[in-house]
């Protein structure tokens, strides 16, 4: 990969945590939460499962598997079970909430599926320049 992709890597994960942040703050402060409850692991926790799924992303563009469909579910499904993975471990270090897997699914697939129809949407606009 060249030094321009890694840049662009690096800022689409810069970017997507920083808004995911900001929104769970929002989210906290409209709650009358002040502190986040969960503290230091919850941003690392954040970051990990953002990673992976970034990661997940870049791959399944990069895939030479025709349909489009076809390579994000090969994509998405490894990743969401890496995901789950990692919540399970994390239940090693302190309790998880009741509802954390299916917070982790939704998160998760929300953030897959917007950067999919973003990339199809794309993919689908650089097409239709070149048959022009």
């Amino acid at each position: 990969m060249d030094k321009k992709k890694w840049i662009r890597i690096a800022s689409i994960y810069s970017l997507i945590y920083t808004a995911t942040t900001l929104l769970n703050s929002i989210l906290y402060l409209c709650n009358g939460i002040y502190e986040d409850p969960n503290g230091n692991w919850h941003e690392l926790d954040r970051a990990i499962i953002l990673l992976i799924g970034i990661a997940a992303f870049e791959l399944c563009t990069n895939l030479p598997v025709k349909p489009l469909i076809l390579r994000y579910l090969i994509a998405y499904v490894p990743s969401q079970l890496l995901a789950f993975a990692y919540i399970w471990f994390s239940g090693l270090r302190e309790e998880l909430a009741e509802s954390a897997y299916r917070d982790i699914w939704i998160n998760f697939t929300s953030l897959f599926l917007l950067l999919c129809l973003i990339h199809t949407m794309i993919c689908f606009c650089k097409r239709k320049r070149f048959s022009n």
